[in-house]
C-alpha cells in the first residue's frame, strides 16, 4: 500500500510539473521588433506588450491583435477632383503613417487603412476645390502641407501619426494641357524677344559710350595741340619781340647799322618766302647783281656788328642768290 501511494504522488507531481511547464509555455510571448501585441482578458483589452519577452496568464489572457508600429505607406487610388476654376484634374497620392498607440488603432476604429484612405481622398478633394488650376500645379508643397495638417489632426484619436502626404501626380485634361503648352511656348518666345531687344539696346548703349569717349579723347587731343601751337607762337613772338627790342635799343643808342640789319633781314625773309611759295616755279629778282651782293655783304657786316662772328657764319649759309639769276621753286 505504501509503494502504491508513493507512485500516485509521483505521478501527480509529474503531472503538476508538466502543467506548470505548459502554463509557462502558453503564458510566455515573444514580441518581435516593430510590433506591439494587445492583451485581452476575457475578451476585454487589458494591456499592450512591447517588443521582447512578455507574459500572459493562460486561460485568462489572450493575444488580441498583433499591431505593426513601424512607418507604413498607404497607396491612395487615383481620383477625379474639380478645381476652384472648374477644371477637372486627376490626383494620385500616397500617405505615410505610423501607429503610436496600438490599443487605439485597433479598438477605436475599424479597418484603419480604409478609414485613412477615405479620409485622405476626401481632404484631397477639399483642398483641390479651394485652389485654381495654376495654383494647384505650382504649389504642390503647399497642398502636401495642408493635407498633412488635416490628416494628422483627424487620425490623432486613433493613435496614428500621419508623417507625410505626397501628391505623386496631377493630370489636367488633354485640352488644358495643350493650351498650357501653347501658353508656355508663347511666353518663352516673348521672353526670348525681350532678351534679344535688351541685348541690342545694351550693344547700342555701349557703342554710343565708345563713340562718346573717342570724341572726348579727340577733343582733348585737339585742345592739347592747340595749346602747344599757341605756346609755340607765343614763344616765337617773345623771341621776335626780344630781337626787335635789342635792335631798337641799338638804334636808340645811335647805331644806324642796327636799323640796316633789321631792314636787310626783312628783305631776305621776303625773298625767301617768294622763292618757297608753292605756286611760284620761277622767281626773277629785278635787282642788280652788284647791289644785291653789296646788300648781302652789308647784312653780314651788320650781323657781325650786332651779334658777333658766329651769326655771320650762319647768315652766309643761308645767303640769297645773285641778282638776275632764276630761282626755281
Amino acid at each position: 500500500m505504501g509503494s502504491q501511494g508513493l507512485d500516485i504522488a509521483t505521478v501527480a507531481l509529474i503531472m503538476l510539473v508538466v502543467a506548470i511547464v505548459i502554463a509557462i509555455a502558453l503564458g510566455v510571448r515573444t514580441v518581435p521588433q516593430g510590433y506591439n501585441f494587445t492583451v485581452e482578458r476575457f475578451g476585454r483589452y487589458s494591456r499592450t506588450l512591447g517588443a521582447g519577452l512578455g507574459l500572459i496568464i493562460p486561460l485568462f489572457d489572450r493575444i488580441g491583435h498583433k499591431v505593426n508600429v513601424m512607418e507604413q505607406v498607404l497607396d491612395i487610388p487615383s481620383q477625379e477632383a474639380i478645381t476652384k476654376d472648374n477644371a477637372g484634374v486627376r490626383i494620385d497620392a500616397a500617405a505615410f503613417y505610423q501607429i503610436l498607440d496600438a490599443a487605439k488603432a485597433r479598438y477605436e476604429v475599424s479597418a484603419l487603412d480604409q478609414a485613412l484612405m477615405v479620409l485622405t481622398m476626401t481632404n484631397i478633394r477639399t483642398v483641390v476645390g479651394s485652389m485654381d488650376l495654376d495654383q494647384l500645379l505650382s504649389h504642390r508643397d503647399e497642398i502636401n502641407e495642408r493635407l498633412l495638417r488635416v490628416m494628422d489632426a483627424a487620425a490623432s484619436p486613433w493613435g496614428v501619426k500621419v508623417t507625410r502626404i505626397e501628391i505623386r501626380d496631377i493630370l489636367p485634361p488633354a485640352d488644358i494641357v495643350g493650351a498650357m503648352n501653347r501658353q508656355m511656348k508663347a511666353e518663352r518666345e516673348k521672353r526670348a524677344a525681350v532678351l534679344e531687344a535688351d541685348g541690342m539696346r545694351q550693344a547700342e548703349i555701349l557703342k554710343a559710350e565708345g563713340l562718346k569717349q573717342s570724341q572726348i579723347l579727340a577733343a582733348e587731343g585737339r585742345r592739347e595741340a592747340a595749346f602747344r601751337d599757341a605756346e609755340a607762337r607765343e614763344r616765337s613772338a617773345q623771341a621776335e619781340a626780344a630781337a626787335t627790342a635789342m635792335v631798337s635799343e641799338a638804334i636808340s643808342r645811335g647805331d644806324i647799322q642796327a636799323a640796316n640789319f633789321l631792314i636787310a633781314e626783312r628783305y631776305t625773309d621776303a625773298l625767301k618766302a617768294m622763292a618757297s611759295a608753292p605756286n611760284s616755279k620761277v622767281v626773277i629778282v629785278p635787282i642788280e647783281a652788284a647791289a644785291l651782293a653789296g646788300t648781302v655783304g652789308g647784312i653780314a657786316q651788320l650781323t657781325k656788328a650786332v651779334f658777333g662772328d658766329d651769326a655771320v657764319a650762319s647768315r652766309r649759309a643761308g645767303s640769297v642768290p645773285a641778282a638776275g639769276r632764276s630761282v626755281e621753286g
